[in-house]
């Protein structure tokens, strides 16, 4: 299996951004460098990697969707599996009908929380311990709903789950008693959260973040970025609508301490650069290595895109670039 390259070592050779329809500057956008696939997968044993969170050193923490698995890719070594799900019998989860790991969230001492899709009462947040690496539910989702995209704000002590099949986002405490299994309020809900009318199995809500004071979400087949206040009481504001015209983003990240985002089209397998005033530019695509892509992740002037291939079903993967900010 392919290596990492040593992380500070990724050539530079340019691909640069159109400039901005409006007032275009060359310190408004950035440029992806030396896109090329480091590692691959195995699609028929479930390594489809659908989430990402990332290590102090760099190293990523994915999620193998169908596989059930959490898996830590680091520099010059074979994944290793921290955990897997446990197995459900007689899986119904919506969209899929076979469980799969979705969103994965990280905390600073090394916690890992993991969305699990099921169709049964095991569907919700589990946090996986870091020194035992064992899994256990501690907030219990609606079984007809698909959590999905997963973020933390450890600040607050609370987690953000976007079901991409009930279109809401729930928020859940990261702290449960030592057998409870919390109950998430439904944080945020509404039509811009919720899956097209057609077809039967549109997906809404997807990818999320946290981001200075509000929570951020993408709806995938609105193709919509969409930005969420928190209240000082902790209850979501009116839904605001960032960028359009994102079919299948999937989810994102942001480049730097401003609003610009690099967002996962999976159904076109390509990465789109999303300026604050919502317009976008496509960045990479299949001809970069790209097989529908899930997510984004930045550390330093890298960024990992899994892709897990659920629709080519072929070459998932973990590509890397180089991230130039040229921005504010």
């Amino acid at each position: 299996m392919p290596r990492f390259p040593r992380l500070a070592g990724i050539a530079t050779t340019a691909v640069a951004l159109a400039a901005l329809a409006a007032a275009p500057t060359a310190a408004d956008v950035p440029t992806l460098t030396d896109p090329g696939v480091v590692e691959r997968f195995d699609f028929a044993a479930g390594q489809t990697p659908e989430s990402i969170a990332l290590e102090p050193d760099g190293s990523a923490n994915v999620t193998f969707a169908f596989a059930r698995q959490i898996a830590r890719l680091a520099p010059h070594q074979e994944p290793r599996i921290l955990a897997e799900l446990p197995a459900v019998t007689n899986p119904d989860a919506p969209v899929t009908g076979a469980p799969v790991a979705t969103g994965i969230a990280r905390a600073q001492d090394g916690t890992l929380y993991v969305n699990y899709a099921t169709g049964t009462k095991l569907t919700g947040v589990w946090r996986v311990n870091p020194q035992t690496h064992t899994a256990r539910q501690i907030a219990c989702l609606p079984p007809t709903g698909f959590p999905n995209g997963l973020a933390l704000d450890e600040h607050h002590g609370v987690l953000y789950s976007a079901d991409s099949v009930l279109g809401t986002v729930w928020r859940a405490p990261t702290k449960v008693g030592s057998r409870g299994c919390a109950k998430p309020t439904a944080w945020a809900t509404g039509t811009k959260l919720q899956p097209p009318t057609a077809p039967a199995e549109a997906l809404g809500a997807n990818g999320v973040k946290v981001r200075h004071g509000a929570v951020w979400v993408a709806n995938i087949d609105k193709g919509l970025l969409l930005r969420i206040p928190v209240g000082k009481n902790g209850t979501a504001g009116p839904i605001e609508t960032r960028a359009t015209g994102l079919r299948g983003i999937d989810d994102f990240e942001f480049t730097g301490r401003g609003h610009t985002v690099l967002a996962a089209l999976i159904h076109s397998s390509e990465v789109a650069a999303v300026r604050p005033n919502g317009t976008h530019e496509i960045v990479l695509t299949a001809r970069d290595g790209l097989s529908n892509p899930t997510s984004v992740a930045i550390h330093g002037k890298t960024v990992y895109i899994p892709s897990a291939a659920f629709f080519t079903m072929k070459n998932p993967n973990l590509l890397l670039a180089t991230l130039n900010k040229h921005h504010g």
